[in-house]
């Protein structure tokens, strides 16, 4: 995903109606949007010229003529580099598998590389700092986001870090309340609105609790109640079994945690990976 539709997509259910609409059609098919006139982009979202000119100022860009000019050099470069799976749009039930599989690599593929160019290496080596001194680190994920968790959490325990997942929400108000100073929590939420999450998120902030945000929605309540944000880049097709890209792109972040703390880590990061390491390997031939 270009940075013009990584900003579009990150805020698509921040937007007014109006703007939401603008959005989809840009995102539908961003190769074919950026060849459109202004008016035609306002007849195909159902609004005003006017409108579409607000929906790039609101963006950044002084109109319309250099937002589509941004988005137009995207999509070109995509193309270039991608070809004809670099939008690879929504699956159709009717598509044959082999083209189902084709956009789900090619959808999968494209949020790992969108979030590794979207990570920002202080925000990711300030989080990494938090984690390693955190006395006790509570990870929070609901759905899909909870694998995540789960997975971030064997990560930091193989570091010898007190981490803790927790899925459900009867779980995790409990665990959230009881933080304390040298505590941190970790949120994990590709929408960023989740009641329970932003419950969880509000306890934290009333104990003063650090709380690291992991999210593909960087206007989200969740997003401005963090202290540190780790930014996903995902499109869901709508016809996907589950939220595959945010997922992965979910654990890519992960991933990055796991470099970022053994590095703040260097050598008690190594030994207690080291150390996990012999102990799996032991079982392996029981």
């Amino acid at each position: 995903m270009s940075a013009v539709l990584q900003m579009i997509s990150g805020r698509r259910d921040d937007l007014r109606p109006v703007q939401a609409r603008i959005a989809d059609v840009v995102l539908a098919d961003p190769a074919a949007a950026a060849r459109l006139t202004i008016d035609q982009v306002a007849d195909a979202a159902g609004c005003s010229q006017a409108s579409v000119v607000n929906f790039a100022h609101d963006l950044g860009y002084s109109g319309y003529r250099a937002f589509r000019s941004a988005l137009l050099e995207e999509a070109a470069r995509a193309i270039s580099h991608e070809g004809e799976l670099a939008f690879p749009g929504d699956i159709d039930p009717a598509d044959p598998l082999p083209t189902s599989v084709a956009k789900i690599a090619a959808a999968d593929a494209r949020a790992v590389r969108d979030t590794v160019r979207l990570l920002d290496m202080d925000v990711l080596q300030r989080a990494a700092g938090l984690l390693t001194s955190a006395r006790r680190i509570v990870l929070l994920g609901m759905g899909a986001s909870g694998l995540a968790a789960l997975d971030l959490q064997y990560k930091l325990t193989r570091l010898g870090l007190s981490a803790q997942a927790l899925v459900s929400v009867h779980d995790a108000l409990p665990a959230v309340s009881a933080l304390g100073p040298g505590d941190c929590l970790v949120v994990v939420s590709d929408s960023g609105r989740t009641e329970d999450v932003l419950d969880a998120a509000a306890i934290a902030a009333e104990e003063r609790i650090p709380l690291i945000a992991v999210t593909g929605s960087p206007a989200s309540a969740l997003a401005q109640s963090s202290d540190l944000v780790l930014l996903t880049a995902s499109r869901e097709p709508s016809f996907r079994s589950g939220a595959t890209s945010s997922r992965i792109a979910q654990l890519t972040i992960a991933d990055c945690l796991l470099i970022a703390v053994t590095s703040a880590l260097p050598d008690h990061g190594r030994e207690a990976l080291r150390r996990t390491r012999d102990v799996l390997e032991s079982r392996r031939g029981a």
